[in-house]
């Protein structure tokens, strides 16, 4: 089937507004979450270990438990849904991160979850309205710092 310049337009926005929120997190602009969600937004990472909540709260929540140790989103596996002015979006998200050290032990995370949103075009473009974590791995790795 073939898309529309409009459909294959809003597909890489829509990919475009999913790296800004790996980005935003990765590099603690929380701030910038402002420009990736709605006002009124759900968040939902409670499957994740984290709450569910409304965007002021989870800017609040990424800001006092994110710290400083590196880490680094990477999204794929996109499937998108746009239905006019509304889209429904499933990523698959791979997320390792490094944890603090103890000892002489390094510790390196990996996380892998689906991110499942539902997305409206505004009229500042589009924007999450919903999104939902939903885990299907994890594992550490570890080994003496050098």
């Amino acid at each position: 089937m073939t898309m529309t310049i409009q459909e294959i337009s809003d597909r890489f926005e829509i990919m475009d507004l999913l790296t800004d929120y790996c980005t935003a997190i990765d590099s603690k602009n929380i701030d910038t979450l402002d420009f990736i969600f709605t006002n009124d937004a759900c968040i939902d990472y409670s499957k994740a270990g984290g709450p569910t909540a409304d965007l002021k709260t989870i800017k609040k929540f990424l800001n006092e438990n994110l710290g400083d140790l590196p880490r680094q989103h990477m999204i794929s596996n996109y499937k998108i849904r746009i239905n006019g002015d509304s889209a429904d979006v499933r990523c698959l998200c791979h997320n390792p991160f490094e944890l603090p050290k103890r000892e002489d032990r390094l510790e390196v995370a990996f996380w892998g979850l689906w991110y499942d949103d539902k997305l409206i075009r505004t009229s500042r473009g589009w924007r999450i309205k919903e999104r939902i974590t939903q885990p299907c791995y994890s594992w550490k790795i570890q080994r003496n710092s050098i």
